[in-house]
């Protein structure tokens, strides 16, 4: 029994960082920043509220009508176009991500967690906050993002939807409401 639960234990440290239900969450691109699934980086959120917070870096559409963690800050890495590409909408670099972070956040004090659709941005963001002047020590990225992943399953109904991880699949806090508090400050002077 002890060894049962022992090995139970260790199991737990190695995989429940990325593990959610089963799901197994994946980074999507390198950086030099943390890892935590959606439920750690609410936790950390309520831990120290002050001083954590989710930087939202989907566009501002998906942070609007698709809905958002409650009181995440939207400072979008990449900007919807009106170019049509092979299969959506292009998206251009936010070329002032950078200053964006430090007009609203402090490298010295404030722990910057990242989250878009799945996770990719999120990654991008790390690197450009770390390149801005924070300790890698300081940011991390949400696996999984607010939506989480597609499932691949063809026999599937639910083949090619976002059911699989992410804020939202796992019951955190969301919303549709917009506070201007933490909508992207470029578009308040407007």
């Amino acid at each position: 029994m002890k060894t049962r639960v022992l090995g139970v234990m260790a199991c737990l440290l190695l995989f429940g960082g990325s593990v959610y239900a089963g799901y197994r969450y994946e980074v999507k691109a390198e950086h030099e920043a943390g890892n935590v699934t959606p439920s750690q980086a609410y936790a950390m959120v309520k831990k120290d509220p002050q001083h954590t917070f989710i930087v939202d870096t989907r566009s501002r559409p998906e942070y609007q009508l698709i809905g958002h963690p409650v009181g995440s800050v939207n400072i979008p890495k990449k900007f919807w176009n009106s170019n049509l590409g092979e299969k959506e909408y292009d998206l251009v670099d936010n070329s002032n991500f950078e200053n964006d972070l430090l007009s609203r956040f402090n490298p010295k004090t404030d722990k910057l967690i990242f989250m878009c659709r799945s996770g990719k941005r999120s990654c991008l963001s790390c690197k450009a906050a770390i390149h801005a002047g924070w300790d890698p020590k300081q940011v991390c990225n949400m696996l999984g993002g607010f939506e989480g992943d597609k499932i691949k399953n063809a026999d599937s109904i639910y083949d090619g939807q976002r059911k699989v991880g992410g804020w939202k699949n796992e019951g955190l806090p969301w919303t549709y409401h917009i506070d201007k508090k933490l909508v992207y400050r470029a578009d308040l002077k407007q």
